[in-house]
């Protein structure tokens, strides 16, 4: 009896161990890194990303598979080097299971080396850096939204064969978003017969338009606008007021005329056919849900920036329930993170490609005023767009990634 009586209390204190141990774990929060951006010509983005999260995590009561959130914002400047320094701080300060973020390819390429040394899994809402899903592909990294191309090639060849432009004229922000955007544009534009005639290339942070604006060639077919942040909203304005609107239609990338930026635009933006992976005009119910909240959240639609920051959260909840929360084994957490396919995501269904890209729906769109304000019109969609398009993937890694100077450009005029 005696025996027994031992064994039981024993029993009962290794389950009372177990217990304690278990209720610990849950008690202790998952600990969520955000790199965004406060201030400078990408702040408007940063503002957006985080409304994005902190919806997600609110409709949640900011618990993500069982675990409270606890997250730390770390704001970049949008300035590389800060951006290592910050994310150094969330891994060896705050000790953060993830990071979401950064928002710039300039920054996502800045931690990359770091991102490899400390394995910790990063999920990007925003960066869009070709090579960090492709030529060099980050075993830590995976995207919640496209390359900077991918919603550039169906634009391309769109121009081409259903808007019929012969000649086109690319003016976009020098640095590796703008060109990576141009190039794709371009590749494809090309290939279905058209010709890029000028490349215009504006500092990230230039206050006047003028000087490009005055340089493009009145006898193009249409300009290709390539800008993010808020530098859409500045060279709109001027092409307007140089009196160009009314004479050379303008396409977009999907940044140029995104939703965030929409706002600030009068009747300039009217008409511009852009591509994206996300409208908040998408009719799905997810979309809906989406968009109603984020305007009564935060009185504005969301787009580029709010969708890549929930998109990830998403992401990041799928891949937290398939490690039934234990979200401090890194390595388990980022092969549930390369497997995860969405089914609630606002732009659709979402599945990420072997690279760790995501393959989903773009939209053509136009933009268009309907009561009283400035939205994405969906007029097309492309299905199930890669971030390799139609080509081969051996043969796409085989170049070099858009730049500048790639693909080649063969039918610039002087």
């Amino acid at each position: 009896m005696f025996q027994l009586s031992r064994r039981s209390a024993a029993m009962l204190m290794a389950a009372s161990a177990f217990s304690l141990g278990a209720s610990a774990q849950g008690d202790e929060p998952i600990r969520l890194g955000f790199l965004t951006i406060k201030s400078g010509a990408l702040a408007a983005g940063g503002k957006q990303m985080e409304d994005g999260l902190r919806l997600f995590l609110k409709e949640r009561n900011n618990t993500i598979a069982g675990r409270k959130v606890e997250l730390f914002v770390a704001d970049t400047g949008g300035q590389p080097a800060v951006t290592k320094t910050k994310a150094q701080e969330l891994v060896e300060k705050n000790k953060v299971d993830v990071i979401i973020g950064p928002l710039a390819a300039f920054e996502a390429l800045a931690v990359d080396d770091y991102i490899r040394k400390v394995q910790i899994p990063v999920i990007s809402p925003s960066a869009a850096a070709e090579d960090l899903t492709q030529r060099k592909p980050n075993p830590w990294f995976v995207r919640a939204v496209g390359t900077s191309a991918q919603p550039n090639h169906p634009l391309g060849e769109y121009a081409a064969r259903d808007l019929k432009y012969k000649r086109i004229a690319i003016v976009a922000d020098d640095f590796a978003f703008g060109h990576e955007i141009a190039a794709g544009f371009q590749r494809t534009f090309e290939e279905n017969g058209g010709k890029v005639v000028q490349k215009l290339w504006s500092p990230l942070n230039v206050a006047d338009y003028g000087s490009y604006i005055s340089q493009i060639d009145p006898k193009v077919d249409a300009v290709f606008a390539a800008f993010a942040g808020s530098n859409g909203v500045k060279f709109l304005k001027q092409y307007n007021e140089y009196g160009l609107k009314g004479k050379i239609p303008v396409l977009g990338a999907m940044t140029t005329v995104d939703e965030g930026v929409l706002k600030m635009m009068g009747d300039e933006a009217l008409n511009i056919v852009s591509s994206g992976w996300y409208s908040a005009g998408v009719q799905n119910a997810s979309n809906r849900h989406f968009v109603d909240a984020m305007r009564k959240e935060y009185k504005d639609d969301p787009g580029y920036y709010s969708i890549g920051a929930y998109g990830a959260a998403l992401m990041l909840e799928e891949a937290a329930k398939a490690v039934k929360g234990k979200v401090e084994d890194r390595q388990a957490l980022m092969d549930a993170l390369r497997k995860v396919e969405l089914t609630n995501d606002p732009r659709g269904t979402l599945k990420l490609d072997a690279l760790g890209n995501p393959v989903m729906d773009v939209y053509i769109r136009k933009v268009e005023r309907k009561d009283g304000k400035l939205v994405n019109t969906v007029i097309k969609t492309y299905p199930d767009v890669s971030q390799f398009w139609h080509y081969d993937r051996k043969e796409f890694l085989a170049n070099p990634v858009y730049s500048r100077d790639w693909p080649p450009a063969k039918n610039l005029e002087k």
